[in-house]
């Protein structure tokens, strides 16, 4: 039960991210999409740390290579998405306003990302690897 608890807490940070995202494009004082482009940083912040959990094997506690880029890469995406707005806004594609609440929702989708890796990242009876 409390798998399912995790999951529901997690799709509500989700949620509440999304909705500082779209806040932040829709509101007609601001009015402007170009924040939905984070929703590819989104997709991809993942991606190189479940590739990098297939091929190596969590037998040894060394550090190794494959690990270690993955979580480079990782790096590199989320502070990609948190410097996009920044940019958006000093170039004036974007207002101020909508930038900040652009921020609050990357905040609150990669801790959503994070938890779903520290809930679901372990080799237990119920993880994320059997889906």
């Amino acid at each position: 039960m409390a798998g399912i608890k995790a999951l529901v807490s997690l799709s509500f940070g989700g949620a509440i991210g999304l909705m500082f995202l779209m806040l932040g494009c829709a509101l007609p004082v601001y009015d402007k999409y170009w924040p939905l482009f984070l929703l590819f940083f989104y997709i991809l912040a993942p991606i190189p740390y479940c590739i990098s959990r297939r091929i190596v094997d969590d037998t040894d506690s060394a550090s190794n290579a494959c690990k270690e880029l993955a979580l480079f890469l990782t790096t590199g995406i989320v502070v990609s998405a948190f410097g996009l707005p920044i940019i958006f806004a000093r170039a004036d594609a974007i207002a101020w306003g909508a930038c900040a609440l652009v921020l609050t929702g990357n905040v609150v989708i990669f801790a959503t990302i994070l938890g779903f890796f520290l809930v679901f990242g372990t080799n237990d009876d119920f993880s994320w690897q059997q889906w």
